[in-house]
């Protein structure tokens, strides 16, 4: 069991200006944005959190939690906190910035994708969550869009962010407020049953799957049929999406998208499966199908968030400086009504944690919504 990290210091700044050159807006929440900057001492990018002390009274609870969480975590999977400064009427926190955009946009880029890339994206998820886990973390919120890409380079590690609705789990008590979002939710949230930390190893399932056909295990446009379907983990591995998937894949899904908490793997039984610790992931290009499915069910809009990961691979590219800086970057955080670039409210993201989101964030087969 590791212990917990040394988290670091609050410090303050008469203006953090002084300190960080600020350059583009990488994203507006509710109360912060979020600024690319560069540090001036050592030229280090780096993504700022910054939070006006004034919009948060009523929701401090949130922003401590997440502070809290993050005080904790030290993994190279898993986007850190360098610093938090208090400055005037703001906090400022200083995020690692990930320069290489988001997990979907990736997949459609590449022209060769297989199931061991697949197995390789998974594989680093659940060795940060098991990692989690093993702190007493529970994530609670894992999807596709909180997994970014490190840096440009072809091989870049993926990162997970956004610990707005992250867990301590306390000795001897449950967890049991609804919240995360849907499609990706365990059985047991939406039957309102006490729960642990086997929702994540649900959630990892769940993006399993999409990695492996391009569209979502559960869908309907109605959130009841929705969460009916959830609650009894009706799935298909429908053909021909999945005919050229291997066994192995199937087998690692289902034990991961099992509905019983007690008998699904955990973290540390699905690192050592097959498809992730073996040689049973197949090296067949899926490329096509999969890339044709994320563009038709994943709208642009949808996977968006008000961290906007293009914006940072742009100016990386700008400034020519591909990864030569050490990139790191966070999305916004929980408590917040996120806008997507676009002006609306970004999908994935519950503005309070007493709540499941109302509605699939996902639209197969239906044109982007404006």
């Amino acid at each position: 069991m590791p212990g917990a990290v040394e988290g670091p210091s609050w410090k303050q700044a008469e203006n953090i200006r002084d300190i960080y050159d600020f350059r583009d807006v990488l994203g507006t929440g509710a109360f912060s944005e979020v600024i690319l900057a560069e540090d001036k001492r050592t030229q280090k990018l780096v993504a700022i959190k910054c939070i006006a002390k004034k919009a948060l009274e009523g929701k401090e609870g949130s922003m401590e939690n997440e502070i809290a969480v993050l005080h904790k975590i030290k993994h190279p999977n898993i986007v850190a906190l360098d610093d938090i400064y208090e400055s005037g009427g703001h906090l400022y926190l200083i995020m690692q910035l990930v320069s290489g955009g988001e997990l979907f946009d990736r997949i459609v880029e590449k022209g060769f994708y297989t199931e061991r890339d697949a197995s390789r994206l998974i594989f680093q998820v659940l060795d940060a969550v098991k990692y989690l886990h093993d702190l007493g973390i529970v994530h609670r919120d894992l999807k596709p869009e909180n997994l970014l890409y490190y840096s440009l380079d072809e091989d870049s590690k993926i990162m997970i962010s956004d610990f707005g609705l992250s867990k301590m789990e306390d000795p001897g008590s449950v967890l049991s407020t609804a919240c995360g979002t849907p499609g990706y939710v365990a059985p047991e949230v939406l039957a309102q049953k006490p729960y642990n930390k086997a929702v994540d190893c649900w959630s990892i399932g769940v993006i399993a799957y999409i990695l492996l056909c391009g569209y979502p295990p559960f869908y309907d446009e109605n959130d009841a049929k929705l969460f009916e379907q959830i609650l009894k983990a009706e799935y298909e591995f429908d053909s021909p999406y999945w005919d050229d998937i291997s066994d192995s894949a199937k087998d690692f899904i289902r034990h991961l998208m099992e509905k019983d908490p007690e008998k699904r793997f955990t973290c540390e039984q699905a690192l050592q499966h097959p498809w992730i610790a073996g040689d049973t992931a197949l090296d067949k290009n899926i490329h096509q199908s999969v890339s044709e499915q994320i563009k038709k069910n994943f709208a642009k809009s949808k996977w968006k968030q008000a961290f906007n990961a293009t914006a940072v691979v742009r100016h990386m590219r700008k400034l020519q400086l591909g990864t030569s800086q050490e990139g790191h970057g966070h999305l916004a955080s929980h408590g917040e009504l996120l806008t997507s670039p676009a002006g609306g409210p970004a999908a994935g993201y519950c503005c309070r944690d007493c709540c499941v989101e109302p509605g699939p964030e996902l639209s197969p087969t239906l044109p982007p919504q404006h």
